[in-house]
């Protein structure tokens, strides 16, 4: 399976060697497939700038191991219909645009009320929803 990381899922990658660094790696192992684009890695770039400074190579290190793609910006004419933050738009978009068949994000208030849904091909998880899919 493709499976679309959000910025908050590389940023807690990065920020500890925890229970989503694992998840990543459990998911590798299991022939899955972890993509971002460039639009995510900025955006974790950005806030482990902010928070925690001293993992940024962390984040370099997560990042070897993910598939990285350019896609095309925007999201808004895609999503129509969709509620969704427009500054959230472009994660479902660069996955829908990726082929991914999942969209994994920790963000629940931004994306809690479509966990579960499918929406152009891509369904939205939490990252104990995705686990309990795939790995169990």
């Amino acid at each position: 399976m493709r499976i679309f990381l959000d910025a908050n899922i590389l940023f807690s990658a990065a920020k500890t060697d925890g229970a989503i660094r694992h998840l990543l790696s459990m998911l590798r192992k299991a022939g899955h497939e972890c993509w971002v684009d460039s639009f995510a890695i900025e955006e974790a770039r950005r806030n482990l700038l902010l928070k925690a400074a001293d993992r940024e190579a962390d984040l370099d290190r997560v990042l070897r191991h993910i598939q990285t793609a350019k896609v095309q910006s925007g999201g808004s004419e895609l999503l129509a219909g969709v509620e969704l933050d427009e500054k959230d738009r472009p994660v479902l978009a660069a996955a829908i645009r990726l082929e991914c068949e999942a969209l994994l994000t920790g963000d629940s208030t931004h994306f809690g009320h479509l966990y579960g849904q499918t929406i152009l091909g891509v369904t939205v998880h939490s990252p104990r929803s995705l686990a309990g899919e795939l790995l169990t």
